[in-house]
């Protein structure tokens, strides 16, 4: 018998779907049967074309996969993506938090101008903060009153036994961070302390959120050849330098990162909450 990742039913919202990793998480999300709603900033044609190859406006007219403008660099402007997704879909279940910048020129931090440091903040973090508060809430609004549903919780844990904990999720949260996040990188601080906040805020809302049914997981990439990257893997000094630093001694693919992303997403994953997964050839061995 076939295994299959079931999310018939749900509803994700990807940020930065419109190529690289978030393209790929779009695909496999609706292979796995949910709606999808994902954002980009510029690549208007490449966000409307895969909307369109994911299905677009179903029957009914019912929207299967949609592609949502909006510019992400601040709390707000991640809320109001959220409040854009769920007007057209109906509601959340899954939060994929996917977009971000990387100088590709390096930096020292001597030379670092506070312009590039307070941007590189606010699209990776400022952001992703407004996201989650937005999705948590209308999570929440999902699962009803509040005092009902914590009476309910209970009744989940204490009588139907460990089976009832897929019943009881109500909703997928999946931070992508990176290597840099957890062993730094030389020249692009404000990258890595943006990753490395990642890390502990999933770390954070796992402890805060699982309790009320919402699972809060990271998925940390190393190299992966995307438009963000493709410069510096090409350059014939940098790229097999890094090469060499990975022990399967290549890059990942887009769609070897969007796998595990959809994998957390799914209730083969029910019992993992705060979570950091790497997926990065073996290059950073970390627990």
């Amino acid at each position: 018998m076939a295994l299959a990742l079931d999310l018939d039913g749900k509803v994700a919202l990807v940020t930065g779907g419109s190529r690289g990793i978030g393209a790929e998480t779009v695909r496999m999300l609706r292979q796995a049967g949910a709606r999808v709603a994902f954002s980009y900033t510029k690549a208007r044609a490449q966000a409307e074309a895969l909307a369109a190859e994911c299905g677009g406006t179903g029957a009914a007219n019912e929207p299967m996969c949609m592609a949502i403008e909006q510019e992400l660099s601040s709390p707000g402007q991640g809320r109001a993506l959220v409040e854009k997704a769920v007007a057209v879909m109906g509601r959340l279940d899954i939060l994929v938090a996917n977009h971000g910048v990387w100088e590709a020129e390096d930096v020292p931090i001597a030379q670092m101008d506070e312009a590039q440091w307070r941007r590189t903040l606010a699209v990776n973090l400022d952001a992703v903060f407004g996201l989650v508060q937005a999705a948590t809430r209308q999570m929440d609004r999902q699962a009803g009153d509040a005092e009902t549903a914590a009476s309910a919780d209970e009744d989940v844990r204490t009588t139907a036994g460990w089976e009832a904990g897929v019943t009881f999720v109500r909703g997928h949260i999946v931070l992508v961070s990176s290597t840099a996040g957890q062993r730094g990188e030389a020249y692009h601080a404000d990258y890595a302390v943006t990753k490395g906040a990642l890390i502990s805020l999933t770390k954070s809302l796992s402890t805060e959120l699982a309790p009320r049914g919402v699972l809060v997981n990271c998925v940390a990439p190393g190299w992966v050849a995307t438009d963000m990257s493709v410069t510096t893997l090409a350059d014939p000094a940098s790229g097999p330098k890094i090469a060499a630093t990975i022990p399967l001694g290549r890059v990942a693919s887009p769609r070897e990162i969007a796998g595990p992303i959809v994998f957390l997403c799914t209730p083969l994953a029910g019992f993992i909450s705060g979570e950091v997964l790497n997926v990065n050839g073996g290059a950073v061995l970390v627990g």
